[in-house]
């Protein structure tokens, strides 16, 4: 395998992992979330705290923009939905691409 061919393959991999990595943070963000709104976790504990924050701040600059164009649905927020089903357009397209 020539060596461009190679570091294009290691590429895509990288890039697979991190939209693995994304499409994870948005589901636990959503569950996270669930589970703040049911009183099933309380939001004043300091790790729940912490962990919240972490996933708005990977989440949030990929849903923002998403929000602007998705109205919302009777409280419902679809953004994250809409990310994830990106997120797997994307992961197919680079799978393709490699084989």
């Amino acid at each position: 395998m020539p060596v461009g061919n190679a570091l294009f393959a290691a590429f895509l991999d990288v890039t697979y992992a991190v939209l693995n990595f994304v499409w994870w943070a948005v589901i636990l963000s959503v569950a996270l979330s669930w589970l703040v709104s049911f009183d099933i976790v309380n939001p004043h504990n300091r790790f729940v705290r912490v962990l919240g924050d972490l996933l708005a701040r990977i989440t949030e600059p990929l849903l923002a923009p998403i929000r602007r164009i998705l109205p919302p649905m009777g409280g419902m927020d679809l953004s994250p939905m809409a990310l994830i089903f990106i997120i797997y357009f994307i992961q197919r397209t680079l799978l393709h691409l490699v084989y």
